[in-house]
């Protein structure tokens, strides 16, 4: 993995001292499936809590332990000996595309994404990411606004499969946490990864 390129691509949204230390992060943990603090640490130095919590606030990298369900709000980064990360599908393809060609490209790792899992209307898919991505506030989208963007795209009867395929490949997950925002609107509440909201449109 060319970790120059990597660096080069996370330097066009990140400062670039973050950006080197996060190459660095994300080429071991995607080379190694996924990374102990230890490891982390070894290789970032002393400034690793600051570095992990940029990268999971960007969801580049989740804590593997979740408390529950698995998805982001429950895997609670501790910044501690003892915890290990991961990536998700699309970061992991993110990534990989930019060490090869120097650039964050969310629409070539969503489509590569897709096709890990079998989508057969990956066009149409590349296009609804799209519009959820026009579409949110402070990161995130209601499964109403997800609905009605599918119907729009004539996916209308595939809503709870693209809804389960959106989230297996990281690209969204439930706020579980903001329980007064589903009550409220009366539907359950996403957040997008705002590592496909930077790079390469």
């Amino acid at each position: 993995m060319n970790i120059d390129n990597l660096n080069k691509a996370l330097n066009s949204f990140l400062k670039s001292d973050d950006a080197a230390k996060i190459a660095q992060l994300l080429e071991l943990v995607v080379r190694n499936k996924k990374v102990a603090y230890e490891e982390a640490k070894a290789v970032i130095g002393e400034d690793i809590e600051d570095i992990l919590i940029l990268a999971y606030g960007w969801r580049m990298l989740l804590p593997v332990k979740a408390a529950k369900a698995g998805d982001w709000e429950d895997r609670m980064l501790t910044g501690q000996p003892g915890e290990t990360y991961q990536a998700v599908s699309v970061v992991k393809h993110l990534v990989e595309n930019a060490s090869k060609t120097g650039r964050w490209n969310p629409e070539t790792a969503i489509a590569a994404a897709f096709e890990d899992i079998g989508e057969p209307e990956i066009d149409k898919m590349l296009i609804l990411v799209a519009r959820i991505a026009s579409q949110v506030k402070g990161r995130r989208i209601s499964g109403t606004q997800i609905k009605r963007l599918c119907t729009e795209l004539g996916l209308g009867d595939r809503v709870d499969p693209l809804t389960s395929e959106l989230k297996a490949c990281g690209i969204m997950s439930p706020k579980l946490s903001s329980l007064t925002d589903p009550s409220r609107v009366g539907t359950p509440i996403y957040e997008l990864n705002p590592c496909l909201l930077v790079g390469t449109k």
